[in-house]
């Protein structure tokens, strides 16, 4: 790939999930997209876990896979899809980022970094919308469709959205607990970067009624590993990821959450 020339490079830094991340980039116009698209998680610590650098390459110059490609290349992770490639080495926690100049290919890149991280501190990303009530975080996962967005979206005045896509959660003082993402569907609904203990997940499904039933822990831990995001197969990380979501539901309440669209589903059930 040739790199755009430009200028001085811009530091800016991202914390998702708690990971601080420094970023730098030396084109204006995509340093202003990083601020807009990450406003609510721009973050001004020093103590990052890993530092990339940014290249904004010409336009029409493609990597060779269409599909994210996640390796193990003698020191580094090679992250790659049609419209970026990014290199990070863990040990040096520095990295290069090779893209479009797409802000949704720095979040492909940011979520995948985030998995590769999490796995080692006890927590996952996850296909869930997330919200606060009480003090205490829910959790709504499931396939597309089945109303992860929906039911966020009906949330009451005194709930804070952390994600109507993608969800944090991680093993910290004793619990899970739940974190937002500035991850978010194409419908945008932005998270806030709060956290909280996780009360409860919900498998959703859309029914005639609303109505919670309790599952077994076996169905559980599948309904759970089905929506985790992870993109390797090194057996360590899988090791970690299988192990940190039997945990979590030894920890967790998770139940199948029927719903009908609409606040009443908060009013009646979620308290």
């Amino acid at each position: 790939m040739k790199p755009i020339a430009t200028a001085r490079p811009r530091s800016l830094v991202v914390e998702v999930s708690n990971l601080p991340i420094r970023l730098w980039c030396a084109d204006p116009k995509f340093a202003r997209s990083i601020e807009e698209r990450y406003s609510g998680f721009l973050s001004s610590s020093s103590d990052v876990i890993g530092e990339f650098t940014i290249e904004l390459t010409m336009p029409g110059v493609k990597c060779r896979h269409e599909d994210v490609r996640v390796t193990w290349d003698t020191n580094e992770w090679l992250i790659e899809r049609a419209d970026f490639q990014a290199r990070w080495n863990p040990s040096t926690a520095r990295g290069r980022i090779q893209q479009g100049a797409s802000i949704y290919s720095l979040d492909s890149v940011l979520r995948i970094v985030n998995t590769l991280v999490l796995a080692r501190k006890g927590g996952f990303l996850l296909h869930a919308s997330s919200a606060i009530r009480n003090g205490y975080a829910f959790l709504f996962t499931g396939v597309s469709g089945a109303g992860k967005t929906t039911i966020v979206r009906f949330a009451p005045p005194d709930a804070s959205v952390l994600s109507d896509d993608i969800s944090c959660a991680i093993y910290r003082r004793g619990c899970f607990n739940a974190i937002g993402t500035p991850f978010h569907s194409e419908r945008g609904l932005p998270g806030e970067n709060l956290g909280a203990p996780i009360k409860t997940l919900y498998l959703l499904a859309k029914g005639p009624k609303n109505k919670i039933e309790a599952i077994k822990d076996t169905a559980a831990v599948r309904g759970l590993l089905e929506n985790i995001l992870f993109f390797v197969s090194d057996p360590e990380l899988v090791k970690l990821v299988f192990d940190a979501a039997c945990e979590f539901v030894s920890r967790v309440p998770v139940r199948r959450l029927t719903f009908v669209p609409g606040t009443l589903v908060w009013a009646d059930l979620l308290v």
